[in-house]
């Protein structure tokens, strides 16, 4: 069930003011009622550099994974069965792990943790873990869901497809609870392999601003 947290204090500013690095502002807290707003407006927050100074972006072009777009190779159809799927049964853990300090996340500090934390305990923010036959987190991703939408953050794997099980365990989970919108922020060549595209800004905002107001839960039990 999630709960509303009070609103913010902070009012962004609009996304088409955004520079030509994607950011909108600098600044304001990482409280439940501001991530939830600053995701409604089509913005996420990274910091400026690993220990810089909170930033809020929006990205012209913006990443999105289509949810009738996604390929599942061989390889990755065979590491489906290597698996065993859980969702937000180690939340924070999987939030430690894609900031683990030797990774490109390493910009996930202790207190963007324990924001997310938060966001979790209210049922906003959710986690896909694959899990090893050993009974060991080896992969997974974790991101914002509101409505159709769901905001993906970051995601890891300490062995062999165990990020793409999840990634495809989430879309399943994504389309079987009528969300329309996967947001990955970035495109990168390994998202790109598994389906994921450049939309203009304006289109992801016309996206997203139908997808929030969905009155949908896929994680809903």
């Amino acid at each position: 069930m999630r709960i509303e947290p009070p609103p913010s204090r902070w009012q962004f500013p609009d996304p088409d003011t955004a520079d030509e690095y994607g950011v909108v502002g600098v600044g304001a807290d990482l409280e439940p009622g501001t991530l939830l707003a600053a995701y409604r407006a089509g913005l996420f927050p990274m910091p400026l550099g690993r220990r810089g100074r909170m930033a809020w972006w929006s990205p012209d072009p913006r990443g999105v994974l289509p949810l009738d777009g996604l390929r599942v190779s061989r390889s990755l159809n065979r590491s489906l069965r290597r698996y065993e799927v859980r969702v937000d049964t180690a939340f924070v853990d999987v939030v430690r792990a894609c900031g683990a300090p030797r990774r490109d996340g390493g910009w996930i500090t202790l207190a963007i943790v324990e924001a997310y934390a938060r966001l979790h305990e209210l049922g906003w923010a959710h986690s896909i873990e694959s899990w090893s036959p050993a009974g060991e987190l080896v992969g997974g991703l974790y991101g914002v869901s509101i409505g159709g939408l769901f905001a993906g953050e970051s995601m890891f794997s300490h062995a062999t497809d165990a990020s793409k099980v999840a990634l495809v365990a989430l879309v399943e989970l994504l389309r079987d609870g009528d969300a329309t919108l996967l947001d990955v922020q970035w495109t990168t060549d390994h998202l790109v392999t598994l389906g994921a595209i450049d939309v203009p800004r304006a289109e992801y905002l016309r996206r997203l601003h139908l997808a929030v107001t969905l009155p949908v839960d896929p994680f809903a039990p």
